[in-house]
């Protein structure tokens, strides 16, 4: 199984935001960004912040690849 999150870094795009100001705003850390760019797992509430930061859900922002 893995993880996409393609769709986070279209938003990102989107938003005029790089992935460091994603990390202030949603209160992550650097090693959990790293995590998602190696399409590695990460926990609910990660992506619960990332998604009121974003206004979004969390089939926006991650895909889960069989």
């Amino acid at each position: 199984m893995r993880y996409s999150y393609n769709n986070l870094w279209k938003l990102l795009i989107d938003n005029h935001m790089k992935k460091k100001d994603l990390e202030v705003a949603a209160h992550i850390a650097s090693s959990t960004i790293a995590k998602m760019s190696k399409e590695l797992p990460v926990t609910l509430d990660v992506l619960g912040r990332i998604c009121e930061v974003l206004k979004c859900n969390i089939g926006d922002i991650l895909e889960i690849i069989y």
